[in-house]
């Protein structure tokens, strides 16, 4: 993956595309006339992804798999070699048994026994789901099977049961789950009266909601077809969209953002890797170190950056150790976590953290090297007659000089944008592992907008997308392993966050501090001076060239310190952690709490959302700090 000095990564992620499908099952009326149309219309719209899908693009069918437009759909992504994933709302041997639907008790047991159904009608369609279960990326919410089983059985027998609601309510967490993983929703549908949870116009509207497109395929006339962008379109669709309108979106959505997107991922790939930080760039961190009452604040304050080649290994190994130990664990993705996800992960980190040292370290140096050039330039007034002045002066241009060089080597190596993009890269990847085994992804419309730059949120979705699904079948005892990682890094986030806090408090109200006791230095100065005048004017003449100097270093040390509070933004940083540990600390509480819940009660839905507020958290907390720093370009402190 990467050598044993630290990179450089080998290549970008694989360029994926992921398409969804919904729609009706076979006994709807609709779809039964115009079966072969609606095929014919699937068969043209997955040629227009092909044409817009780069070379090397892979590209991936989501579908539940039930008998009807989702078995047509896979079979047709199948036949062009794209992968199909199905997110199952039971697990396969329930969903067999379910999805069959059985005509009888004993069709039910048997299903449930593997055996086959007496019925003719129920034995074909269960035939044609083992067929493609067989063939299928298989991610089954199986957590909640006994339940399930048992209202399927009491079903089957006439008896009264919750059982369709319960197949409604797994039915919409896998389509949540579909949603979720897709760029485009495929949706077969009628567009009849709403639907009960889980079927085909609740899975549109999860998709709205999420903030993706929806191409809706009428199944009454299967040549309309329409894109539905938000929730209220789906009420008033509009008319049918010409095909060159389906082909210029789906053009959008295969393409990276940006025409330089490619460029700078490739150059983040190709980065220098730096063991450690450079004493050159600690001015902020000693400022921090200094101000902010650490212990032996002179300490060296190099930072040996941990190698992606060794993360798995060093930081990362209590996790991976704890993925491994998951009952039903799919141990592909977790190899995938260690050997892709973690050192790309590790690589960011380091890469950001030695440009914001960069950054933010030349800028203080500069606040401090312009105020050690106004000393500079004036200190030959007690000490030198005016004729030897040429030395101090040469002392003050040389770091006036260093000054430009600082920020004309900061603008061309783009110090502060390429910390920004550095840092959004790592942050999005911080609980990528933990997002991954509990099967849920940030939606691709719920990214953050970059502003100029959008490849960081690109190259991260098309990393985690490489991942995907696990192939495997959730658990009770595996959501409470995932549930147990996310509370460790809730409270593991928290702590940080207070002690940064408490840290950055200190450094902003020493700095004030200090700044206010250079100026009030150079008041008190100047007032003796003046005092001298009206009493002493002999000895204010021969101490006027002193009482200059004084007069202008004081202050322009009060304003370096001042300049510095001003360019760290110590306070609101301190804010924002504040409010990013009671975030932690609240979702620590939830995850207590559901962690208490008995095994009957325990869903996925309730732990993926929680995995989602991990990661809202984290991208709340980037969003804030980069408006803070975003026009903050490194420049001469004027």
């Amino acid at each position: 993956m990467v050598s044993s000095a630290g990179g450089p990564l080998p290549s970008l992620p694989a360029p994926g595309f992921s398409l969804g499908v919904t729609g009706h099952r076979c006994s709807n009326a609709a779809f039964r006339a115009n079966e072969d149309a609606i095929a014919a219309a699937l068969e043209a719209l997955f040629a227009m992804v092909a044409a817009a899908a780069a070379d090397g693009t892979t590209i991936r069918l989501h579908a539940l798999l039930a008998h009807g437009a989702d078995l047509m759909a896979a079979e047709l992504a199948l036949a062009r070699g794209w992968q199909l994933v199905a997110p199952l709302p039971f697990g396969p041997a329930l969903n067999r048994a379910i999805n069959a639907h059985p005509e009888s008790t004993a069709d039910a047991h048997a299903l449930l026994a593997g055996a086959a159904p007496a019925g003719r009608d129920a034995a074909a369609r269960l035939a044609a789901i083992d067929g493609m279960t067989a063939r299928a990326h298989v991610f089954a919410l199986a957590e909640q099977d006994a339940t399930v089983t048992t209202a399927l059985l009491a079903h089957a027998a006439g008896e009264a049961s919750d059982f369709d609601a319960l197949v409604s309510e797994r039915a919409a967490m896998a389509g949540r789950v579909m949603v979720e993983q897709s760029d485009l929703l495929v949706a077969i549908w009628d567009g009849a009266a709403p639907q009960p949870l889980g079927g085909t116009r609740h899975s549109i509207a999860a998709m709205l909601e999420q903030g993706g497109p929806v191409l809706w395929i009428d199944a009454s006339a299967p040549e309309d077809w329409r894109i539905i962008r938000s929730p209220e379109a789906l009420l008033a669709p509009g008319p049918p969209v010409p095909r060159a309108e389906v082909a210029a979106l789906l053009a959008t959505l295969c393409s990276p953002p940006g025409a330089d997107a490619r460029a700078r991922a490739i150059r983040f790939h190709t980065e220098k890797w730096h063991p450690h930080s450079r004493r050159r760039f600690h001015a902020y961190r000693r400022v921090e170190a200094v101000f902010g009452g650490e212990p032996r604040p002179l300490r060296s304050l190099v930072q040996r950056y941990e190698a992606p080649a060794t993360i798995a290994s060093g930081s990362a190994a209590p996790l991976l150790t704890t993925a491994h130990a998951l009952p039903g664990v799919d141990a592909r993705l977790v190899e995938g976590i260690a050997t892709d996800v973690l050192p790309r992960f590790a690589w960011a980190d380091a890469l950001s953290t030695f440009l914001s040292d960069a950054y933010r370290g030349g800028m203080v140096l500069n606040f401090l090297l312009s105020a050690f050039a106004i000393i500079g330039g004036v200190a030959y007034l007690p000490l030198v007659a005016p004729a030897w002045k040429w030395p101090f002066a040469l002392f003050e241009f040389a770091l006036l000089a260093t000054i430009i060089a600082i920020t004309g080597t900061g603008r061309r190596h783009r110090w502060h944008g390429r910390w920004f993009e550095t840092r959004r890269v790592a942050e999005y990847l911080r609980h990528a592992p933990i997002m991954l085994l509990a099967g849920a992804v940030r939606a691709p419309a719920r990214w953050p907008q970059g502003g100029e730059t959008l490849w960081p949120e690109h190259h991260a979705r098309q990393l985690l997308r490489a991942r995907g699904l696990p192939a495997m079948a959730v658990t009770v005892a595996y959501l409470r392993g995932v549930l147990a990682l996310i509370g460790d890094a809730a409270t593991t986030q928290a702590r940080y966050h207070r002690a940064k806090a408490v840290r950055l408090t200190r450094v902003h109200h020493n700095l004030d501090h200090a700044s206010e006791r250079m100026f009030t230095a150079a008041v008190v100065t100047v007032s003796l001076y003046l005092l001298m005048v009206l009493g002493a004017p002999h000895l204010a003449e021969k101490a006027a060239k002193l009482f200059t100097f004084l007069g202008v270093a004081l202050p322009a040390l009060g304003g370096a310190f001042a300049g510095i509070r001003y360019f760290g933004d110590f306070e609101r940083f301190a804010a924002i952690s504040e409010v990013a540990a009671a975030k932690f600390e609240g979702l620590a509480a939830r995850v207590a709490t559901l962690a208490t819940t008995a095994d009957a009660r325990l869903r996925y839905g309730e732990v993926a959302a929680l995995a989602h507020a991990l990661d809202d958290i984290v991208i709340d907390e980037i969003e804030s700090w980069q408006q803070v720093f975003a026009g903050k370009v490194i420049s001469v402190p004027v």
